[in-house]
């Protein structure tokens, strides 16, 4: 990450990125997960952020230096290869563990009250943009473990317990949820 600039209750983000050249203004991309617009570029590429953004991410913490992961809007004959991620953040979370066992991390995360609905043990949460699987859960924590190449691949290897997180939910869960609730109102 370049920099951010406060601007009232919104903000300017700049990320340096080889992706650059071939993003165009108005396109999507995914920073830590959300779902951002390209409003500028030259050798980095800028987003306004609203206050709604700021107050659901961790984008309005991020320090110059911080990397972040950045993923394009999947092409409509692209191949599909992992779970549903929209680039929608529902919520942030703490990160109570992060420990190294043998190349592997070992990540330990609270569960939001209000999401803790959405989570089923071997069911996918979008973590920083980083589409994962729960390896386990407790009530108050969900456990997932990171291969090394996606530790060398995401930011995920950086983060330590105190750290926050953009957690997206998996949106069949979502709608699922949305249905019930409707059909027995």
């Amino acid at each position: 990450m370049r920099s951010l600039e406060h601007r009232g209750d919104a903000a300017r983000l700049t990320v340096e990125t080889r992706l650059a050249s071939e993003l165009h203004l108005g396109e999507s991309l995914a920073v830590n997960g959300c779902c951002l617009t390209v409003t500028g570029k030259e050798d980095y590429v800028a987003f306004d952020l609203l206050a709604e953004t700021l107050n659901r991410t961790n984008l309005g913490a991020l320090q110059p230096g911080s990397r972040v992961n950045l993923e394009r809007a999947l092409r409509a004959d692209g191949r599909f290869g992992g779970h549903f991620v929209q680039g929608h953040i529902d919520t942030t979370a703490n990160v109570i563990d992060a420990d190294s066992k043998g190349t592997d991390l070992h990540l330990l995360i609270e569960i939001p009250a209000s999401g803790a609905g959405y989570f089923i043990e071997k069911g996918s949460i979008a973590v920083n943009g980083v589409s994962l699987t729960v390896a386990s859960l407790a009530e108050e924590h969900f456990c997932l473990w990171i291969i090394p190449h996606t530790l060398q691949e995401t930011n995920l290897g950086d983060l330590k317990a105190g750290d926050r997180v953009n957690l997206e939910y998996d949106m069949l869960a979502k709608y699922a949820e949305r249905q019930l609730t409707n059909r027995f109102q």
